[in-house]
């Protein structure tokens, strides 16, 4: 398998932004056909219709926070699949800090279908660290850093130059 972590840390950066621009459809799109996302309340749900189904009423109704995220880690776990891990803080609307109490560790698995990378599941894992208050104080710290100072936009697919 060729290098493949930049076409699924885009996937990852895709949800992301999805999410950030309160776009249900488009997260949706970004998942195989019997694709899962599993949300911070423990909330499952399989296939991109029943994703988007959650996801408008929500961003409809509600106005969500935006995402600041830290990849960890991206990694092969098969010749088609790869495992992304990363952590999130979110930054409600009209605000600038980090909200702790909603930090978490966020999972994703992608697999090529058809030569297009897909995500077959989302886990946002609550980052509560029990009994671990300088751990959660540490990640409130970085992920405020990154929100503080977030890295250049990297080129679309397709468009570097290198």
């Amino acid at each position: 398998m060729t290098d493949e972590r930049g076409p699924v840390l885009a996937l990852y950066e895709s949800l992301i932004g999805a999410w950030n621009e309160r776009d249900a459809g488009a997260m949706a799109a970004l998942y195989a056909p019997h694709g899962s996302q599993i949300g911070f309340d423990g909330s499952a749900f399989d296939g991109p219709h029943a994703i988007e189904a959650a996801l408008a009423p929500i961003f409809r109704d509600h106005p969500t926070a935006r995402f600041v995220t830290i990849v960890r880690e991206i990694r092969a776990i098969g010749s088609d699949a790869l495992l992304l891990r990363a952590v999130a803080g979110m930054i409600p609307p009209g605000a600038r800090q980090i909200k702790p109490e909603v930090n978490a560790i966020q999972s994703l698995v992608a697999h090529r279908h058809n030569g297009a990378w897909k995500i077959e599941l989302f886990q946002n894992t609550p980052a509560a660290f029990h009994g671990r208050p300088d751990d959660a104080a540490a990640l409130t710290r970085e992920l405020q850093q990154a929100a503080d100072h977030p890295p250049p936009e990297r080129p679309k697919r397709g468009h570097h130059t290198d």
